[in-house]
């Protein structure tokens, strides 16, 4: 089984940063793809970004690339997602996820979810 537990998140003016962790517990991290999605009220969950754990590729979603960076810590088991410029429509509660596989894309199902983060940006 897998757990993950957000933090990091809160407050921020338009433009600011914000740099969100997830540590993950699991059996083995050989096969093991993790990811952010964001949720904001009356919207469908949305992906954000994701990483393989053991090769350390990375997908984006359009609306966040350029802006935020994903990377993990393998000998902490946690994983970031660095925001940066962030804007008010940035503001959703970031889950993580993972999944025991290496493919990264959202077209395939992320199986385990964290409690999720506020994130919310003023404007």
């Amino acid at each position: 089984q897998v757990q993950l537990a957000e933090s990091g998140g809160g407050l921020v003016q338009a433009g600011g940063s914000l740099r969100l962790s997830c540590v993950a517990s699991a059996r083995s991290f050989d096969t093991f793809a993790a990811a952010w999605f964001r949720q904001s009220p009356g919207k469908e969950r949305e992906f954000v970004a994701a990483i393989n754990w053991m090769v350390g590729n990375t997908y984006y979603s359009d609306s966040v690339k350029g802006r935020f960076a994903i990377s993990r810590d393998s000998a902490k088991r946690t994983m970031f997602l660095q925001m940066n410029s962030l804007k008010p429509e940035d503001t959703a509660v970031y889950f993580c996820a993972a999944r025991l596989n290496d493919y990264i894309h959202p077209r395939y199902e992320y199986n385990y979810w964290g409690q999720g983060t506020q994130v919310t940006v003023s404007s």
